[in-house]
């Protein structure tokens, strides 16, 4: 498996690396990264020199006879057992060295936030009025059982927990968002995608879930593929091993897709209702474009994020995730968190990253320039998490009858501007 960031930081600007490690709150052995980087190129060289002079042996064996040929014969042997000897042990040492590089994230990006948890993010804009109910709010897991959208207790029945049925209206709201959410996305040059969900391990390493994030990942290990936790991954690994035409770029994707999380760790945390669960379904934006040109895509993504959520009606703030909170791949990222009227706080429903030639340099994508092949920078970016936005659509727009509201900007794709209880539609 290839490398993971520029190896240069390593060999050439060790302690800004140190630096930023320390920002990601990771203690590493860089000196020891080094020495063994010094080795392992040291013993590749030695036997390429043991190489060399076999092969410069064995042009003057031919004009040797007697006991100085046999004499030179016996040397060449010994030089090509050493070559072997040494070719083994600078694999050995290369795949050392891989496994321990393979664990460096990406460099976080001097402009994201400081610090090391959730709590650290920094709020940048708050949009939309937190609404004054004037009546006892209802969660959503309340509202979904009153209006016959979603089944918790059976789902649990027949998966366990961490499952639910949506059913009725809920499911024609969640192909309305997804038809919403596509209509804009081809308006500003995204081809859609419904990408497979099973994927080889190539491509959750090229993305930078493993080894990070393995334990979140579902595998079936008859087949050696792995259930994708979102179609990022399926999206990136797309052009893996190609040289794309610069005058493509930049290429925007848009992939529908269910999406599935073991969620490893998250244990008591959001256990009722729909907001944390092990399957979902999610419409996600992914960009491959010039290095010179990802900074200002990342804002052009989380511009189209808060569209959709503001088309949604839905009070938002959105928070520069901090350095030590960032998943492997990405340099910075944006959440949009959504007001969740029965928590009294906001929670988050999209995310959008830029993670730099972090992944392209996993999975070898390119462009062509004049003056050679350059990594193309990636980014990703949540247009609709379906399972989060129902939540934030039913708990914001309830009504004191029991009824849900739908935005007017759903109402052509759902077929119906209002949710009301069974007894009373």
């Amino acid at each position: 498996m290839g490398g993971m960031i520029d190896i240069a930081w390593l060999r050439e600007h060790p302690d800004t690396l140190r630096v930023a490690l320390a920002r990601r709150g990771l203690e590493m052995d860089l000196d020891g990264l080094i020495r063994l980087d010094v080795e392992r190129r040291q013993v590749r060289m030695e036997a390429e020199q043991d190489r060399a002079e076999q092969k410069r042996l064995g042009l003057r064996i031919r004009e040797l006879a007697g006991d100085e040929k046999a004499s030179a014969v016996a040397e060449a042997s010994d030089l090509a057992a050493r070559y072997r000897e040494g070719v083994a042990e600078a694999d050995r040492l290369d795949r050392r060295f891989s496994v321990l590089w393979a664990q460096v994230p990406n460099l976080a990006d001097p402009s994201s936030a400081d610090g090391l948890t959730e709590e650290d993010g920094v709020e940048i804009r708050r949009w939309g009025e937190v609404r004054d109910f004037g009546f006892p709010v209802q969660d959503h897991r309340r509202l979904g059982s009153d209006l016959g959208m979603i089944d918790i207790e059976r789902a649990a029945k027949v998966s366990g927990s961490r499952f639910g049925y949506l059913m009725g209206p809920a499911v024609r709201l969640e192909f309305a968002l997804v038809g919403m959410v596509f209509d804009r996305l081809e308006g500003y040059g995204f081809t859609p995608f419904v990408p497979p969900v099973l994927v080889r391990e190539e491509a959750l390493y090229g993305t930078g879930f493993f080894p990070d994030d393995s334990g979140q990942v579902y595998e079936i290990p008859h087949d050696g593929l792995y259930l994708v936790g979102t179609s990022e991954v399926s999206l990136a690994a797309y052009h893996s091993n190609e040289v794309l035409d610069e005058d493509r770029l930049p290429l925007r994707y848009a992939g529908f897709s269910t999406c599935f999380r073991r969620e490893a760790g998250a244990h008591g945390k959001d256990t009722a209702g729909i907001f944390r669960v092990h399957q979902f379904d999610k419409v996600e934006m992914f960009a491959f474009c010039h290095p010179e040109q990802s900074q200002a895509e990342h804002e052009r993504l989380l511009a189209i994020e808060e569209e959709i959520v503001q088309s949604l009606e839905i009070p938002y703030r959105v928070v520069n995730i901090a350095a030590g909170d960032l998943g492997a791949s990405a340099a910075k990222k944006y959440d949009i968190e959504a007001w969740i009227p029965s928590q009294g706080r906001y929670r988050e429903i999209t995310s959008c990253s830029n993670t730099t030639d972090f992944q392209s340099r996993r999975l070898r994508i390119r462009y062509r320039t004049a003056q050679g092949n350059r990594l193309v920078h990636t980014l990703n970016g949540t247009a609709a998490a379906i399972g989060r936005l129902l939540i934030a659509l039913m708990e914001n727009h309830q009504q004191s009858d029991g009824s849900i509201l739908v935005p007017d900007a759903l109402q052509s794709h759902a077929g119906f501007d209002r949710i009301r209880p069974p007894d009373k539609a």
